[in-house]
């Protein structure tokens, strides 16, 4: 009969073949986001640039996590292996003709599958010369990340991650999108818990403790101007309801006993 001790020691085992497929999944992912940031440039169209992380992805051996992904059920699957959002849109932007313009910035957020396990990470890239406000938000909302993963630590709640992202957004007089979230991963793309970028709405996961081995997206989504957004008739694509700029960071973030690991970086 398996003992107490021996079960314990298999799913310490079990644990860990499962950190490590997360870690390939997150350098896959890590390797689309920065092939994709790469090919952004003026005269370049969305689909060329889902077309570069296909073929990253393939040439790694892995599957894009974002393709064929069901959102509301009322609307088709995602057509495409990136999410390709610009100036105003804030997430979920389909691939296609449209051509990226000097100026623009770009929301690059894309996910690849390893053996049964999915990474997730995003980047927003000024296209050229953009103004010093643009920049201004694309820096804040990466520093929104990185004050919220500070947060992310054994024994810690899902809402101090939130309370610290909101902070730093608010005091650069920004806003958080509210209704969309970071969220778990590993099996799915999108596990629980959720991972609000705000206390401004609740959610039950707020109070949910991080523990060792937790996988989790955090993902600042910050708009210029109001919080308000809209849903395209696409049934993907978010954008601002004033139309103002929006900028997006992402990571896939494990927790362990020693502090947050960036799996996507």
């Amino acid at each position: 009969m398996i003992t107490d001790a021996e079960v314990e020691d298999i799913h310490i085992k079990t644990k860990h073949w499962e950190i490590e497929r997360m870690r390939r999944a997150g350098k896959a992912t890590a390797a689309a986001r920065e092939a994709a940031k790469a090919a952004v440039a003026p005269g370049v169209t969305t689909a060329y640039i889902n077309e570069v992380v296909e073929k990253t992805i393939s040439e790694l051996g892995a599957k894009a996590s974002f393709l064929h992904q069901v959102g509301y059920p009322e609307y088709p699957p995602y057509p495409a292996s990136v999410c390709v959002s610009v100036n105003d849109e804030v997430i979920h932007g389909i691939p296609g003709p449209r051509v990226i313009q000097e100026g623009d910035i770009v929301k690059i957020d894309v996910g690849a599958e390893v053996e049964g396990f999915h990474g997730d990470s995003a980047v927003t890239v000024a296209v050229g010369s953009v103004s010093s406000e643009a920049q201004r938000l694309i820096d804040v909302t990466r520093e929104c990340f990185f004050k919220g993963v500070e947060k992310a630590r054994v024994g810690n709640r899902i809402r101090d991650i939130s309370a610290a992202v909101a902070k730093h957004a608010e005091a650069a007089g920004f806003s958080v999108v509210q209704g969309y979230t970071g969220h778990g991963i590993g099996r799915d793309l999108h596990e629980g818990p959720s991972v609000p970028n705000s206390l401004h709405e609740f959610f039950p996961d707020l109070d949910v403790i991080l523990v060792p081995g937790m996988t989790i997206c955090i993902e600042p989504m910050i708009n210029m101007g109001r919080h308000r957004i809209r849903l395209m008739p696409d049934g993907w694509t978010v954008k601002t309801r004033d139309k103002s700029l929006s900028a997006h960071y992402e990571h896939t973030v494990l927790i362990t006993d020693s502090g947050p690991e960036l799996l996507t970086e």
